[in-house]
């Protein structure tokens, strides 16, 4: 039987005002759970509740604040079951893959709570005789924060922890297509921890309303600061909104990754890491690898190898105990994936696996080369269980192809001399870089973001903090000044 959740406001659960209500469904279009469908009325409510809890959460003993974190990072790995079966319903993601992310989101929960007593200040010289110049940091306010649905439990703790630990308070507006994995379910977790009613508030809403949402929540003036994970697209109309009311943002927006194998690379194990960044959760990641750039004295050897790979790796829904690739997240995401490489095909380019026609949400894993520059898909960022392979004969032309995106997020170079893959490394313009592994990877207490369209600022560790938090300069004087008049 379906479930039904409400808005989060003040700590309590409330209707949406009109008592609207949206479908939350599961990738093959099943009613999982009933909604509320906020208003902007709503969202100013939330705001409301975030701001009146603002001065209080950031006097906060900072023993206490971290004691939170660390006791919701306890809860969410109890609670690993309830993670599985609801990201399955919501998103259709694997066991696997909602374990992955309740592993992760339990330690950006404890980076958060080790980040709340960090150093946070410097003193600084001064020219001043007898004063002490200090640099200190202190939170911003409320902060608007936006959480995607395909990593949910990930990116909605994301979207908050970092925040939270540098004293301010949220509204976060969930994901249409996850809003209990990615909001509603985090924000019972840390309440369950002890978080203050009203510290962290949570709006859902139904798709059509969703610009209207954005503009309310950033355009409110208590609203200091805004992060937002998801597409580019979406992400440029919100960062257009933040600057127009002068208010910093985070965005991590969406990649072009490549993987770049070298003439040196093992090429066994360059086949299983790519295999892993390109179908990990569907190819549904933002660090997906939508490119395999070959040097090409071992192209057809690993082409042989990663397409007999890619064809023994079924795609399946959740209960299929057989499924090595899930579903996308709904049957129009596997149908605009279908058309990706229908184009392709179409403009010249070659399947040498998989290929074919959907079927409901599932999307054969397919690989494709001799994709040409005016097809879609050399392009577009795939976010389905597709990829491109291409061929280098030189690091020079390996740089080129792999820059040849706005979308700097992450790349992978696979090679078993590390000095070599550290020359190449240096001159991709991506975010992220990883040398001898692929392109999917994240930890809580390393800067993560992009370069170019992909977005900027940087969630994780210190980054965060200071991203979510405002630099003062305050001196004190232990004499007084002679002055001029």
């Amino acid at each position: 039987m379906p479930i039904t959740r409400e808005l989060l406001i003040g700590g309590k659960s409330a209707p949406a005002a009109g008592g609207r209500t949206t479908a939350d469904t599961s990738p093959s279009g099943e009613l999982y759970a009933t909604v509320a469908a906020a208003s902007a009325e709503d969202v100013t409510a939330a705001v409301d509740a975030a701001h009146v809890q603002l001065d209080s959460w950031s006097a906060t003993s900072p023993f206490e604040r971290r004691r939170i974190f660390l006791a919701a990072a306890d809860l969410l790995e109890r609670r690993i079951d309830e993670v599985v079966a609801t990201m399955a319903a919501e998103t259709g993601s694997l066991a696997g893959n909602a374990m992955f992310n309740v592993g992760l989101a339990a330690n950006i929960l404890r980076e958060a709570g080790a980040a709340v007593t960090a150093p946070r200040g410097e003193v600084l010289v001064t020219g001043s005789p007898g004063t002490m110049s200090l640099s200190v940091r202190e939170p911003l306010g409320v902060v608007a924060a936006f959480a995607p649905w395909n990593e949910p439990v990930i990116l909605g703790t994301r979207a908050v922890a970092g925040p939270l630990a540098a004293g301010n308070t949220v509204v976060l507006k969930a994901s249409e297509e996850a809003p209990i994995c990615s909001g509603l379910f985090i924000a019972d977790l840390l309440s369950e921890a002890g978080l203050p009613a009203g510290v962290l508030n949570v709006i859902t809403n139904d798709p059509a309303d969703a610009a209207v949402i954005a503009q309310t929540l950033i355009g409110d003036e208590r609203v200091r600061a805004v992060n937002f994970t998801g597409s580019t697209k979406v992400g440029r109309i919100i960062g257009t909104l933040a600057a127009q009311h002068l208010k910093p943002a985070v965005l991590e927006l969406g990649g072009k990754n490549a993987v770049i194998v070298l003439e040196d690379a093992d090429i066994d194990y360059a086949v299983n890491a790519a295999a892993y960044s390109v179908l990990a959760n569907a190819g549904q990641i933002c660090m997906s690898g939508d490119r395999i750039l070959v040097h090409e004295s071992c192209a057809d050897e690993f082409t042989e190898k990663f397409a007999a790979k890619v064809a023994q790796l079924p795609p399946g829904l959740p209960d299929d105990p057989g499924a090595a690739v899930g579903p996308l997240v709904n049957i129009a995401a596997a149908t605009r994936v279908a058309g990706l490489v229908s184009d392709a095909v179409t403009r010249g380019a070659t399947v040498v696996a998989g290929g074919g026609a959907p079927d409901g949400p599932l999307h054969p894993p397919t690989v494709l080369r001799d994709v040409p520059r005016e097809a879609d898909l050399h392009y577009a960022e795939a976010f389905g269980p597709i990829c491109v392979i291409d061929t280098f004969a030189s690091d020079d032309e390996a740089v080129a192809k792999a820059g040849d995106t706005d979308n700097g997020l992450t790349a992978g170079i696979i090679t078993e001399n590390s000095a070599h893959g550290l020359a190449v490394a240096r001159r991709i313009k991506t975010g992220i870089v990883h040398i001898n592994d692929q392109t999917v990877d994240d930890e809580p207490q390393a800067p993560f973001g992009g370069f170019g369209a992909s977005g900027y600022g940087r969630f994780g560790g210190r980054w965060a903090i200071e991203a979510f938090s405002n630099t003062r300069w305050v001196t004190m004087a232990t004499q007084h000044t002679r002055y001029p008049f």
